[in-house]
């Protein structure tokens, strides 16, 4: 299981960024794919989860609203849209796959993509 964000930059504050997460097919249909995110001094945090078979998602009280994430079958492409991105939205962003449904916490996933890095200047 092969997975690999890509996307980030440097943003304004009130802008919006769309971050991409290639997996296979296959992994795309068996597992979960969760974001996450690691800001600088602190823990890795829940961002969303698009949850197989249809895809529902849900995501973090501090994204909703704002986030999104959505897949493009024809790609094997999961994406995270991020609007209305705000300082505290800096860091690092993940993609990772996980077979159980629904799952916030990271020791659920077990295989992750390499980050990449979102910063909101003001």
């Amino acid at each position: 299981v092969q997975l690999q964000a890509s996307g980030g930059g440097v943003v304004q504050v009130g802008g919006s960024l769309r971050l991409s997460c290639a997996a296979s097919e296959r992994t795309l249909s068996m597992f979960d794919i969760g974001w996450f995110r690691r800001a600088p001094g602190k823990e890795r945090e829940f961002v969303g989860v698009s949850i197989r078979p249809i895809g529902r998602t849900v995501y973090a009280d501090s994204v909703k609203g704002r986030f999104a994430i959505s897949r493009d079958n024809t790609k094997s492409v999961m994406y995270l849209q991020m609007n209305n991105l705000k300082p505290e939205d800096t860091a690092v962003y993940y993609c990772a796959a996980s077979s159980s449904h629904g799952a916030f916490r990271p020791d659920f996933y077990s295989h992750w993509g390499q980050g990449t890095l979102v910063t909101v200047s003001s």
